[in-house]
């Protein structure tokens, strides 16, 4: 086979969604329904080489709307104010490694789009905003049927988590 590279696009689908919400208030109902990485129980398992039933179960465990913050970049408004813009915004990268592993053992490529990145801000209406690309779009951009179809079912757990956090599900996330 030859060496190259492959261009592939695709279409992405952001999500936009306007809360009912102040900003404060969705963040912190956001960060209770998704909550961070805990990063010594998990490195726990690794140091003993625990079998992966062990960590399908802390992460249902830990996960209780099957997705963890990995990582938040914190209000940027601080920042942001030194030139002007008052608004706030925070950024996300949400996900399940034990999900993850289901297209990575199809193609590593997958992580490219895993964790899915989310994103609160303050909305133009006063109350909250939230964003995410719906991930099936993107885990079908590989081109592998498996990697899509979990792609599907993460649609739908975020379509669970919006419902959960009682935010109008978009069409086509959900069906």
């Amino acid at each position: 086979m030859e060496r190259g590279w492959v261009e592939r696009g695709y279409q992405a689908r952001r999500l936009d969604l306007s809360i009912d919400r102040s900003f404060d208030d969705f963040r912190r109902q956001y960060e209770q329904a998704v909550p961070a990485y805990d990063a010594a129980a998990f490195n726990a398992l690794v140091a003993r080489n625990a079998p992966w039933d062990d960590v399908l179960a802390l992460m249902r465990d830990r996960a209780p709307h099957d997705f963890l913050i990995y990582w938040s970049s914190g209000d940027l408004q601080p920042m942001m104010n030194l030139a002007g813009d008052s608004r706030h915004c925070v950024e996300y990268l949400m996900g399940n490694h034990t999900t993850a592993e289901r297209m990575f053992r199809h193609d590593p490529a997958a992580m490219l789009y895993a964790p899915l990145r989310t994103l609160i801000s303050d909305g133009p209406d006063g109350g909250a905003r939230f964003l995410i690309e719906q991930p099936s779009h993107a885990f079908g951009s590989l081109g592998m049927d498996a990697i899509h179809e979990v792609g599907l079912e993460l649609d739908r757990e975020v379509a669970a988590l919006l419902a959960y956090l009682e935010v109008p599900v978009p069409a086509g996330l959900s069906d």
